[in-house]
């Protein structure tokens, strides 16, 4: 570790140097928690298709893409038309624009179990409406979320938590993700209370673990027994499949969250479901009045627009393809070279394990060595490769195999200099 480290340092003297100004302003010198790492995140200048560069003249291949939301690259140029095109005619009214209607449109038509749609601008707003929703149309008070799950910043997916009140925390149960019967008990024990159940079909911050098929489809069997709405965050995992994460397993929810790719880069997220549920934010009849000043902001729209329309299915087929090319290459490095690696993930999306056992919840992630991924990927960082500090990896359309086949050359290459974890027990 210290190696990467030092090497890291050496060769972003200008970063190092931001990071200490920014931290006299900013706490920790960053103001989004996800991008710090140690000892200090690059400064970024400018990205364009796959690469980013950094104030030290750095290129990395962005295996990043703003935590996923950039699944055309950077500066594609049909979305920076689309923002042009929608800046030169105002940034935001208060008002209904064109661009709301469309995008709309778009996402109720690929995902047959939206209904009706409203946008907000994060994910977090996402979340936090759409369980909002669901206790206002069951009358219930109580969530049910997975081990592990990140479903934004709010205080209810983040109980328990420090600053959260002890009342809010009484107010959620933990489930075992892909743990049918410790799910199924749980729900039982808490049915007449529970408005929903809010799960990632892939689970993103846990480690990009994908649910089991037969898992997800008792869950929704339960959910329906009981009454109690099942919400699909498919913040990350929409790009999975031309109808999001529910058309991959084949499972409707009673209402689904949307952000990163769905506002194209820009701060663009969304809630929505069926029309009875929905119809609870209908201004004509008493309900929820959800506002927000930039709600539905028209140059966010535009980008998702944009993005949305160049997301065809033979081109979510083929980052598909490209993301199984990746996780198969990365896995075949790990096992030839015996390193104690795993890799998880679907789609375009990956994860990378520094553990010797197979992953399928958050508890087999967390028992993966800290350091040794760190390692990983720091020297990935150091050979040009831009992961997340947890090993999560994405893929863009501007990639090709031969991106993919550099990053397994360095990542076999750093493992086999790093060679096999130490004994346990």
């Amino acid at each position: 570790m210290e190696t990467a480290v030092s090497a890291y340092v050496a060769a972003n003297p200008r970063s190092k140097e931001l990071a200490a100004r920014a931290a006299r302003h900013l706490p920790g010198g960053i103001t989004r928690g996800t991008v710090f790492f140690e000892p200090f995140p690059p400064t970024i200048v400018r990205g364009q298709g796959c690469f980013i560069d950094d104030v030290d003249g750095n290129r990395r291949i962005d295996l990043l893409n703003n935590y996923t939301s950039l699944i055309l690259g950077h500066a594609d140029p049909r979305v920076l038309d689309a923002i042009h095109a929608a800046a030169s005619s105002g940034t935001a009214f208060a008002a209904p624009t064109e661009y709301e209607r469309r995008l709309a449109e778009i996402v109720c038509q690929r995902v047959p179990s939206v209904e009706l749609i409203r946008f907000c601008n994060s994910g977090t707003e996402a979340t936090m409406q759409a369980i909002r929703t669901a206790r206002a149309f069951t009358g219930r008070d109580m969530l049910a979320m997975f081990e592990g799950g990140y479903h934004g910043t709010h205080d209810h997916v983040s109980a328990p938590g420090i600053g959260i009140p002890k009342a809010v925390a009484d107010l959620v149960v933990k489930l075992p993700f892909n743990d049918a019967a410790g799910t199924e008990r749980i729900l039982a024990a808490h049915r007449d209370r529970l408005a929903a159940v809010i799960v990632e079909p892939i689970m993103g911050a846990a480690g990009m673990i994908p649910a089991e098929r037969e898992f997800l489809a008792m869950l929704r069997e339960l959910t329906r027994h009981h009454g109690i709405l099942l919400i699909f965050d498919e913040v990350m995992v929409f790009r999975v499949h031309p109808n999001g994460a529910q058309g991959h397993y084949g499972v409707a929810p009673d209402l689904t969250t949307f952000g990163k790719i769905v506002g194209g880069g820009l701060p663009v997220a969304a809630f929505g479901g069926r029309s009875d549920v929905m119809s609870i934010h209908d201004p004509h009849h008493e309900g929820i009045s959800f506002g927000g000043t930039f709600n539905g902001h028209p140059v966010g729209l535009a980008a998702g627009i944009a993005t949305l329309e160049a997301l065809t299915p033979d081109v979510l087929e083929r980052l598909n393809e490209l993301g199984a090319y990746t996780r198969e290459r990365l896995a075949a490095a790990f096992a030839e070279t015996a390193c104690g690696f795993q890799v998880t993930g679907a789609g375009s999306l990956f994860n990378v394990h520094a553990t010797s056992e197979p992953v399928r919840d958050p508890q087999g992630a967390r028992r993966g060595d800290p350091v040794r991924l760190r390692t990983l990927v720091l020297s990935l960082m150091n050979a040009g490769f831009y992961l997340a500090p947890r090993g999560l990896g994405c893929l863009s359309t501007p990639m090709t195999r031969e991106h993919i086949d550099s990053l397994v050359a360095a990542a076999r290459s750093i493992v086999t200099a790093m060679g096999a974890p130490p004994a346990t027990g």
